[in-house]
This record gives structure tokens, sequence and C-alpha cells, in this order.
């Protein structure tokens, strides 16, 4: 540069781009601020305490969902993913500064306890919560199996405050459970999506079907209070059921979060109805199977509007201890609808409800009238009401919202073997 000078040349400089640039007058600011907590602050602090509380804050100042990675939490985010690890059993996340229960896991303590999704916990033991990081609640929630932890929650509909005691536990999450609700209809719970949730998936349907011997005359998969997990397991469910096209793709600034997962010839429940059961428990991956289901007609989504995590986070190692969790993608249905913050809407809204069974008294009908008329077919064997009444003490008796589900199956099967001309 000096030459070209020296010797009258024209010389073109490039500047940075400003909006490159670092911040200077922040960076100043930063600076500032850390030397004066170097200072000041009531008790000695060390460089690396500080810049660590730095990364914190830089990250949990984004989204609820994005996070400093220590060496004992990102241990802690690998037992979440393989199924078995210590603790209450609940999903949570950061809402105005409290902790939000995403949604309990089925048959751990938490649940048992009576811990809700949607729960605000303001307390843990005696200890408030407001201005605690996520992974300092998630840490202190954790503990010796068998030992207590009372949460304060604040609830909708209650006019204070409530205390719950949870008694840690190994937590082993069975992802998938199934069962015949009774012949022909078929159930599955995903309770989270785990490493190998796909092909348990698979492996649930093939027994139902081998237990019904035969294919199935519809199936409910219930998607209530499953906070998500890991992405490719949901995208694996989904493709056991779609016969081809998109199920999920993610949009991102960057070209590693810009991803589409489409589906495999073949549905292995070859075309049987379905009905998917979520809530505002179902969160995340949950969300891209019960999307992907809807936006593909190949199921009919019913329950209450869903959660509405429609975000994709990436850990990033920055060394052989410590990482980053930071949200990289919002994830979109296969008609291009973001779920961020709307979550998925049900097809049929059915909201949770007791059943309550009213006197069955007889009544008095035309056959009990003197001289009544005949009906013809009394040389056709009839049975006794008593007989032919199915037994209603199933596990859809005592759920409204499963028993909505087998109800609609029922009706789609009545209304299948009129189109085909069957009895």
């Amino acid at each position: 540069m000096l030459e070209a000078i020296s010797e009258g040349r024209e010389l073109e400089i490039q500047l940075p781009d400003p909006e490159e640039q670092l911040p200077l007058d922040d960076l100043r600011k930063f600076t500032e601020v850390f030397s004066r907590i170097k200072d000041a602050y009531v008790e000695e602090v060390d460089d690396r305490t500080l810049l660590e509380n730095a990364i914190k804050g830089m990250l949990g100042g984004l989204d609820p969902h994005s996070t400093y990675l220590e060496p004992k939490a990102f241990e802690q985010l690998e037992e979440s993913t393989s199924g078995e690890f210590g603790g209450l059993g609940i999903e949570v996340g950061m809402e105005d500064g409290f902790i939000k229960v995403i949604s309990p896991i089925d048959d751990t303590p938490a649940q048992k306890a009576g811990v809700q999704a949607g729960d605000l916990i303001i307390k843990l033991g005696d200890r408030p919560v407001k201005g605690m990081s996520l992974e300092e609640s998630v840490n202190m929630m954790r503990g010796k199996p068998g030992s207590t932890l009372t949460l304060t929650i604040m609830r909708d509909n209650e006019s204070g405050p409530i205390e719950i005691d949870v008694v840690r536990a190994v937590i082993k999450v069975t992802s998938v459970k199934s069962r015949l609700i009774e012949s022909g209809y078929g159930y599955i719970r995903l309770t989270q999506f785990q490493a190998e949730t796909g092909q348990e998936f698979r492996d649930a349907i093939d027994k139902l079907e081998a237990e019904n011997d035969g294919t199935l005359d519809g199936l409910v998969i219930d998607l209530r209070n499953n906070p998500g997990g890991i992405l490719q397991a949901a995208v694996e469910a989904a493709d056991a059921l779609i016969d081809e096209g998109l199920i999920v793709y993610t949009e991102g600034r960057i070209q590693s979060s810009r991803l589409r997962f489409s589906a495999k010839p073949g549905d292995m429940a070859e075309g049987t109805p379905i009905v998917v059961l979520i809530n505002g428990g179902s969160a995340s991956a949950s969300e891209i199977l019960a999307g992907a289901l809807q936006d593909h007609n190949r199921a009919v989504v019913m329950g209450t509007q869903s959660f509405g995590k429609g975000s994709v986070q990436t850990v990033i190692p920055l060394d052989e201890t410590h990482a980053i969790k930071m949200t990289t993608a919002r994830y979109y249905t296969p008609d291009g609808r973001s779920i961020q913050a709307k979550g998925i809407k049900p097809d049929i809204e059915v909201k949770p409800a007791r059943l309550t069974e009213v006197d069955n008294q007889p009544f008095f009908t035309e056959a009990d009238l003197s001289g009544h008329l005949l009906n013809g077919d009394e040389d056709k064997p009839v049975k006794k009401q008593a007989d032919s009444e199915q037994n209603t003490a199933t596990p859809a008796a005592s759920d409204y919202q499963l028993s909505s589900a087998i109800n609609l199956l029922k009706g789609l099967q009545i209304l299948d073997k009129r189109k085909g001309g069957t009895d």
C-alpha cells in the first residue's frame, strides 16, 4: 500500500461493512462492567466465573431453549435422550422468569404426585426460582433417589400457590406403550421421542396386528403430554404411516439448519383410520408427528391445542467438556405451517371431562304393549340386552378423550362398511 502511494498510483481500499464490525462501544461497556464487578463486588470473583456467567446470559437472553452446557449439563442431556436418568420426571422451560412445566412424563414421581402440564413452579424447596437459570433449576430438581423436593406451584383455576411433595427416583422412560382397547381397535402411547422410538413404534403396530389376527379397524396414537425429544424419531414414526411426500422441513440462517425429511413408499398400517390425541403438553417432536399426519389427511387430530414449540436446537461443542445448545431453525409442517408459539390446532376439539353413567332403567317399548304387531323376524334368535352389552370397564371408559377417539373410529368403520356394501 505504501509503495502504491509513493508511486502515485490509485489505490482502492475496501472498508469493512459497518454492520459486520464489532460493536466497539458495547464491548467497552462490557469490559467496564467486568472491571467494576472485579473491583467492587462484595466477594471476590474469578475471571472464569464471570466469563461463563456472561456466556450463560447471552444464550439465556435469546429464547427459553438456548443454553450453555457445562460438563454436568451435557451429561444430563445425553441421559434424557437415552431414556434413563434421576430426578422428578418433568419436561420444563422458562416463562417470565419462572419454571413452566411443559409436561410430566408418564409413570414418574412428578406425574404420580399430581404435577400438570402448564404449572408454573415458583419455588423449589425453600428457594424461589425467579432469577434462576433453567440449568440451575434442573440441577436442583435432580438429586438422590428417595429424597423429597417440595414444589410450590401456581396453577390456573387455583386461588393461590399450592405445594406438591415429589419423591425423586431413577427415571426410566418407556417411550412406546401399546395395547388393544377392544377387538379391532389399537392404542399406542408415545411418552417421548428417544433414539429407538421410531423402531419401537413400528414394532408396536406389528404387535397390535398380530394380537388382532389381522389389520386393525382403527388406531389411536396418544401424544398427550409428550414433550418431544429426538426429531429423527418423530420422522421415523410418521414415515411408518405416510406413503409418500414431505414429513417436515426446517429453515434457519445457516445451510446445515435447512433440512427436509420425506417419507419412503409404504404405509405399514395399510390405510387403517387413525386418531391422534394431543393437548397443551404435546410439544416439539410430537407436534411434528401430529402436523405431518394432519397435513397428509392420514389422521384426525383430536384433543386440545398443542404447546407450540416449533424450534430446533443444535448442540455445538466448544471443547471436550463444554457445549452450547442453541436454537438454529424453525420447523414447518408439510403444508408450510410454522408451529412456533401457535401449536397444532385439533380437527376436533375435545376437552378433558369426567364420564358419569346415569341410571339405566329399562324403557317401556312397543313390544310391551298388549296386542302389538309382530316384527316378522321372530324365528331368529335374539340375545338378551344384558348378554350383548360390552364390558365398559375399559381404559377408554375413564378417559373421555380416548373414549371419543374410539367412538369416532367406530363411526368411520361403520361408514366404510356401508360404502362397501357389507353388513
